[in-house]
């Protein structure tokens, strides 16, 4: 016993050791993309019908780090500025199944090759999905309008040039690295279970690496939540007990894009038709995509090797994995003590109180504050991600109205019970 637990805890310190400094690398390109992309220019080329909005949205949706649930609000944004349906739909596909810490994840564990057709597969998949919609999208359809504020990036927040760069590592190293810590943490650990304990060729030998592999793992990526970095260990494992190459791309396409949440708020928010058109875009693509892939590696001869440490020195990767398992720490504990620190009690229970169902990361939490803070007769607004909850302060302010903004993000919302300050 002493011994598996010993090699499940070096088999995650190898993968954490080899994905660390990549994975850093990605927080800082993301936050610099967080802080510098303007709002203004996103609204700008995503607006109108057409094509080239959709071709804009998927590129503009492969290297930002939101995951399956936080794209959601930051679609409905996006379309509440003008984006053609089309145009939101391809972002809602390009986006969350790879991010720019990510594909540098896929580049340190699965190599090159992995690394440069997944961003590639996920492009396409936007083109496909965007255009399908695009299609169907009737001339004078209008994108229904909301308060002036675009937060492609999930920081939708005036930088003073001052203060920028504190931004771009409040956003990368504590914002980003807070949402992805937990399902990070589970993945390497999930990871190291499966290499240790389930024998190489297992899942050749029990299925092969033919089409009902593929099938087996979009049945297990479809409905469950995985964000896209820590879907890449996953894979690496898959990898390593018989997955073909393609069957492990399969799942690191629809775990990260779909889960069953997503769907049903792409239905409530975008519509049946849309919601559809996502679902079977997703699963098509990714059959296709993990076709093509093994095809590649079957006529290239080649080999997919479950770890491909670069070559680092030894030192680099240990004091890398010491500096993420800290942020990862740092950023968690900050995530969850960020809340209600500033409110007295006595005002706290004069405010009024929203119950918010769906939240599930910072981007979340952050769409639902910035929908709040523009409806009328408010002047603050807390909300609180782990609770969830929202309380507001300000005049005549009317719940229903207010529930109906949230609503409108894909989440639920109704009136707190407690006594509040609407209803004294």
């Amino acid at each position: 016993m002493y011994d598996v637990v010993m090699s499940i805890l070096a088999e995650f310190w190898d993968v954490l050791g080899a994905m660390s400094p990549y994975l850093l690398f990605g927080f800082l390109v993301a936050g610099v993309l967080s802080v510098y992309i303007s709002p203004d220019v996103v609204r700008r080329h995503l607006g109108g019908k057409g094509f080239l909005p959709v071709v804009k949205a998927s590129l503009f949706g492969v290297p930002l780090p939101l995951c399956s649930c936080g794209v959601i609000p930051v679609s409905a944004s996006l379309r509440k500025q003008g984006a053609s349906k089309g145009a939101t739909t391809a972002f809602l596909l390009s986006t969350p199944q790879t991010g720019i810490d990510s594909i540098f994840v896929t580049l340190s564990l699965l190599g090159p090759v992995f690394a440069i057709f997944r961003p590639f597969a996920a492009l396409l998949t936007g083109l496909l999905g965007g255009s399908l919609v695009a299609v169907g999208e009737e001339d004078g359809e209008e994108a229904p309008k909301g308060p002036d504020c675009t937060c492609a990036t999930g920081a939708c927040m005036v930088h003073p040039k001052g203060h920028r760069l504190a931004q771009v590592f409040k956003y990368g190293f504590v914002t980003l690295a807070g949402d992805i810590a937990k399902p990070l943490f589970f993945g390497l650990l999930a990871a190291a279970l499966i290499s240790t304990l389930v024998p190489q060729d297992f899942f050749a030998n029990s299925l092969g690496h033919g089409f009902l592999a593929k099938l087996l793992l979009m049945a297990i990526g479809i409905p469950i939540y995985v964000c896209a970095t820590a879907s890449v260990p996953l894979a690496g494992a898959l990898i390593a007990i018989g997955v073909s190459p393609g069957a492990a791309f399969v799942f690191l396409m629809t775990g990260p894009a779909t889960n069953i949440a997503t769907i049903a708020t792409i239905w409530k928010v975008m519509g049946k038709k849309v919601a559809i058109i996502y679902l079977l875009t997703t699963g098509g693509c990714a059959l296709l995509f993990g076709s093509l892939l093994d095809l590649i590696y079957t006529t290239t001869a080649g080999t997919a090797e479950p770890y491909m440490p670069w070559m680092l020195p030894p030192y680099i990767k240990v004091a890398s994995a010491i500096a993420l398992l800290a942020i990862l720490g740092w950023s968690n504990y900050a995530h969850k003590h960020a809340h209600h620190a500033a409110i007295p009690k006595e005002k706290e229970d004069r405010m009024l109180s929203l119950n918010i169902t769906g939240m599930t990361c910072s981007h979340c939490a952050e769409a639902v504050t910035r929908a709040l803070t523009g409806s009328p007769g408010v002047e603050m607004v807390n909300v609180d991600l782990k609770a969830g909850k929202a309380l507001l302060d300000g005049k005549d302010l009317d719940a229903e109205s207010l529930c109906k903004t949230v609503s409108e993000l894909g989440y639920g919302c109704n009136l707190d019970a407690k006594p509040s300050k609407a209803e004294s």
